[in-house]
């Protein structure tokens, strides 16, 4: 099959043999210890990343064939293949890194390949001992235990049985009765359940410390910072920025909430009225699923010469995966077969609003790892941290803005006012999410309805506006978090979205005065990829750290501008 022919669904990915793989890192390694010259051990180097590429696309496309399917049989067995064998193959990466760690020519190959790659190993050599394998393995069946509780769910509202995910779609209904009626469900779930939460995130924030203190740290929250590439800014500056959020966008968010409750002729927004923007319902595409992923085609094709070639790509190798249909799973990704260079963008797109500013996102994803793939010599820089690749992300849903007539017509306005309304309204959640998880982790004490007080408080602080029914004692005394994975699965992950979207709304207002040096810093952000930390990429790319003085206020002025003429 040739280069430019292939296509995702005939390429064949047979198991790697585990035995050849490890004694080929085991021979790298030995020729690294008897290296003569920095050069030749940058030639292994990039012998061993070419190796690890085509290891990274078995490891991707078995999850994602197994997520296009979930009952295929042969898929499941490779996805639980590799997720038994997996620790043998990040020993094997692990070792091989070290020797390149402590090798004499250690400066010289920094100077070469930059100082990312030994930051990098860092953090891996602080992060990993084999200690925490069974803490992981517990941790795992924890999460799991989760993902089956909020599974079971199956609750009957408007006439048919929901499960959770389709009780939360509810909450978006024109009827205010199915909406309350859904949030009542959801509220009953969420409580009926509430012991095994419990129990779940009492042992998670208990082994989680565990895994901290293996690893030499005082407890979890450093260990998360390290996990999550945070070498250039910590607990303080996070601090700052939630601050600035409280300052600046509470303030904008309880205007917006109250011209939401004028619009949909309320006294006051409860908590089952969020999501509903508009009296006579949110905005409506111009056509169906098909319609809203053509135009989005054509879109790319025009944005710029760069976008074109990319979805050309994308289109001609099979790489998005959008349409929804029976057994595909319900998770939303974009992922890369690096060795391929070739992105792949999995998502369930039904052609709402909602979805299409998902699909947007995961397309800006993709666009930055084809991007970076083409600049980046090694696999370890295609991507970035993930305050970084949300910029990417959250950009692109900006810059398509400027063609949103093409999806809504008339109600164009109304589709951008939702976009902002999204992402603003979002930042003071996810940073109670980050004050929660920080006071939990640091606070191991508390008992559990001491932790759901704590977030009660905490919406009563970033979020004043939530109100829930009187009848509600469950959301009142704190509930509500438990229906967010987040929490459970990813630690200490939540702030970054609020980080990058402080980032995106800079890069729109340039976008939309100076078009021409927005992409091109842009692209200037997807092409260094991950071969620069945090401060410096933001930097070479021309944009602020979101926790400096100011910075949030500036970023938001243009966003806040756009949503006053609206709700004017």
């Amino acid at each position: 099959m040739s280069a430019g022919t292939w296509k995702f669904k005939d390429l064949k990915f047979p198991r790697p043999n585990l035995d050849v793989f490890t004694n080929l890192y085991k021979d790298a390694i030995e020729r690294v210890e008897f290296a003569q010259h920095g050069d030749d051990v940058i030639e292994i180097l990039l012998e061993v990343d070419e190796l690890s590429r085509k290891i990274t696309d078995l490891l991707s496309s078995t999850m994602i064939r197994h997520s296009m399917d979930t009952t295929d049989e042969r898929y499941a067995e490779d996805q639980r293949w590799f997720e038994e064998n997996q620790p043998a193959f990040v020993k094997a990466i692990l070792d091989f890194n070290d020797a390149v760690y402590n090798c004499p020519f250690r400066d010289y190959i920094e100077e070469r390949v930059g100082p990312m790659y030994f930051a990098r190993t860092d953090v891996k050599k602080k992060t990993f001992c084999e200690e925490n394998l069974p803490l992981q393995q517990r941790e795992s069946e924890l999460l799991g235990e989760y993902d089956a509780l909020i599974a079971s769910c199956q609750k009957e509202v408007d006439g048919e049985l929901r499960s959770f995910p389709a009780l939360q779609d509810l909450f978006s209904h024109e009827d205010r009765a199915v909406r309350k009626a859904a949030f009542k469900a959801f509220s009953e779930f969420l409580h009926e359940n509430e012991e095994q939460l419990e129990k779940i995130w009492d042992e998670l924030l208990t082994i989680r410390t565990e895994m901290g203190k293996n690893l030499g740290f005082d407890g979890f929250i450093p260990l998360a910072y390290m996990e999550r590439l945070r070498l250039t800014y910590g607990q303080e500056e996070v601090a700052k920025f939630r601050q600035q959020v409280v300052d600046e966008i509470v303030p904008l968010c309880s205007k917006i909430y109250e011209y939401q409750a004028k619009a949909l002729g309320l006294d006051e927004i409860m908590a089952y009225d969020e999501k509903i923007l508009f009296a006579d319902g949110n905005v409506k595409p111009l056509g169906d699923m098909e319609y809203m992923f053509n135009e989005t085609i054509k879109m790319l094709r025009e944005m710029t010469p760069e976008t074109d070639e990319f979805i050309t790509f994308m289109l001609d190798h099979e790489l998005i995966d959008y349409e929804p249909r029976p057994n595909k799973a319900l998770r939303e990704y974009a992922t890369i077969l690096p060795a391929r260079k070739a992105p792949f963008v999995f998502y369930h797109f039904d052609g709402s609003p909602a979805a299409l500013k998902n699909l947007h996102e995961g397309l800006g994803y993709a666009f930055a790892g084809y991007k970076s793939s083409r600049r980046q010599h090694l696999e370890e820089y295609y991507a970035s941290c993930s305050e970084i690749m949300e910029v990417h992300a959250m950009s692109m849903v900006f810059f398509a803005n400027k063609y949103a007539d093409r999806f809504f017509g008339e109600d164009a306005s109304k589709y951008v006012f939702s976009i902002l309304h999204n992402y603003v309204t979002f930042i003071p959640f996810s940073v109670a999410v980050d004050e929660f998880q920080h006071i939990c982790y640091g606070n191991l004490d508390m008992t559990p309805k001491e932790r759901t007080q704590v977030w009660r408080d905490l919406e009563k602080k970033y979020m004043p506006w939530r109100k829930y029914d009187e009848d509600d004692e469950f959301m009142e005394r704190g509930g509500y978090w438990y229906h967010k994975p987040h929490f459970f699965f990813h630690p200490f992950f939540y702030i970054e979205y609020s980080l990058s979207t402080i980032n995106a709304m800079e890069m729109y207002q340039k976008y939309e005065e100076r078009p021409g040096t927005a992409w091109k810093e842009y692209l200037e952000l997807t092409d260094l990829g991950g071969s620069k930390n945090y401060l410096e990429t933001l930097k070479l790319s021309h944009l602020t750290p979101a926790f400096e003085d100011g910075a949030v206020a500036n970023s938001v002025k243009y966003v806040k501008t756009i949503l006053d003429d609206y709700m004017s």
